[in-house]
């Protein structure tokens, strides 16, 4: 599935590294996705959950590119953050009918991670069970 995807292009160590630094991100947009629902009424929280996943669609290639350009010789200095991303192109990371790659279905995996996230950080109002728990 995924045998002409740029990620086998890299060495071992460019590999490692491209996977240590989308789990920093990952682990980074998770933590401000906690810290931005909690406390929050569910639609409030999808929202979020939404928002933040579109963040990074539209603003990671950046990170993403100058760890290329540590890892790549002859890269020049420039911006890749293009405009937001058209909701199409969301709906297909989030569907996994978009790109058959590794990264598009990264990114459809972290998606459905927030709003699982938003789901399971229910605020007390919305509670789980009743009175005393």
């Amino acid at each position: 599935m995924y045998d002409g995807d740029s990620f086998y292009t890299l060495s071992l160590f460019g590999r490692l590294g491209l996977v240590a630094l989308s789990a920093v991100l990952m682990l980074l947009i998770t933590t401000a996705a906690v810290f931005l629902m909690r406390g929050r009424r569910g639609a409030l929280r999808l929202a979020i959950a939404a928002a933040l996943f579109s963040g990074f669609v539209w603003l990671s290639p950046q990170v993403y590119y100058e760890y290329y350009r540590l890892i790549l010789n002859g890269l020049p200095r420039q911006s890749v953050i293009g405009p937001p991303p058209p909701l199409d192109t969301l709906v297909g990371l989030i569907s996994f009918t978009g790109p058959a790659t590794l990264s598009a279905h990264a990114l459809g995996v972290l998606f459905w991670g927030l709003v699982w996230l938003a789901w399971r950080l229910r605020s007390r109002r919305e509670g789980a069970g009743g009175p005393g728990r």
